[in-house]
């Protein structure tokens, strides 16, 4: 399982983000996504986690969809946006 920051510890090492953007699914969507991470599991006879990885490094994994599933959590995941993130396009 992959190593997370409570939200203290990213307040205390980042500061206050410009904006936090919360994960939900469907339950359906949750068990599909859950199940295709277990065959990563399986297959690879324990050796390697199955997580999805987004291009901005947002990791979900099965312990994730699990505690999102029974109602532990109300998000999936969250990501986080600090000031020094927002960047301007210039054409």
């Amino acid at each position: 399982m992959s190593q997370r920051m409570t939200l203290e510890e990213v307040l205390k090492e980042y500061g206050v983000p410009q904006i936090k953007l919360d994960i939900h699914a469907k339950g359906s969507e949750c068990r599909a996504l859950r199940e295709k991470l277990m065959d990563i599991v399986n297959l690879s006879g324990g050796r390697e986690q199955g997580y999805l990885d987004i291009d901005c490094k947002l990791y979900i994994d099965i312990d994730d969809i699990d505690r999102y599933l029974s109602g532990e959590r109300d998000t999936i995941g969250e990501i986080y946006a600090f000031p020094d993130d927002i960047k301007a396009y210039k054409g």
